[in-house]
């Protein structure tokens, strides 16, 4: 059970304590110890089956567990959002964007009206620039244009705390970079702290400020800078990882290095 702190304001904003999780006697997650500073983009890297999506899914409580999972609000009780991997839904079912965007807002059915949930779908929508889908059938979106549609609703309650799994696992290239620019952009604008899944060693170097390397056990935790190097990346993915660029990582707590981040915010 996730406990809410309301203790003096902390630096971090999800702490984990000997987290363990174990499924028909095997164990997932051995006595897992981290943070995720406040206001930061965390990433959680590690190999095929280390634990990655399972410890999300205990922040979530979507999970048994056993340890601490302990989460740092300030005044009120945090709100968080989520963004999954993949959403799973019938593609041949007749809804658009703006009727998946009301669903979970709309009280009363459809042709009652929806006029007021309308306008915030479509600010949300234009915030992660998916405002020309809104008439569009769920089922003809891309993977990309999916993962929008996620966030956008994702942010519906204006989140404390972002959690994504994965989130562009299986979009191209530069859906992929318009993602991840959205993302810097909306952390920075809107304020919340961000843990992502993430297999993409580029995408964490360019943009995440904090990373926690996990293999079932936390083999490393903190800036990329100084957590990313051949030994550490050797040790959870084996021999044949190859060295990242020290270069393209973030110096600071919440900066990042990305072209289309240095551009924009002159980072």
């Amino acid at each position: 059970m996730i406990r809410i702190d309301n203790g003096p304001l902390a630096k971090a904003a999800v702490t984990f304590k000997e987290v363990t999780v174990t499924s028909s006697g095997v164990s997932i997650l051995d006595r897992v110890n981290a943070s995720v500073p406040r206001g930061s983009w965390t990433a959680v890297i590690g190999p095929n089956g280390a634990g990655k999506s399972t410890l999300l899914l205990a922040l979530l409580g979507m999970i048994p567990y056993h340890g601490l999972i302990s989460i740092a609000p300030g005044e009120k009780a945090p709100r968080i959002g989520y963004v999954p991997q993949r959403f799973s839904f019938d593609r041949g079912m007749p809804i658009t964007v703006m009727e998946f965007m009301l669903m979970g807002r709309q009280r009363l059915p459809f042709w009652f009206g929806c006029r007021r949930g309308m306008a915030k779908a479509r600010e949300l929508l234009g915030a992660v620039r998916a405002e020309a889908l809104e008439g569009r059938r769920l089922g003809a979106l891309s993977g990309g244009e999916m993962q929008r549609v996620l966030l956008a609703l994702a942010l519906q309650e204006e989140p404390d705390l972002l959690v994504l799994d994965e989130p562009t696992a299986g979009v191209d290239m530069q859906g992929e970079q318009i993602f991840c620019e959205l993302l810097d952009e909306l952390r920075r604008e809107k304020g919340f702290t961000q843990i992502m899944v993430s297999h993409d060693l580029a995408t964490v170097t360019h943009h995440a400020t904090h990373v926690i390397c996990l293999n079932r056990r936390v083999a490393a935790e903190g800036p990329p800078r100084q957590v990313l190097t051949g030994e550490t990346l050797t040790a959870i993915f084996g021999l044949h990882m190859g060295l990242v660029d020290a270069h393209g990582m973030p110096e600071g707590d919440t900066s990042c290095t990305a072209a289309c981040c240095r551009k924009k915010f002159h980072v």
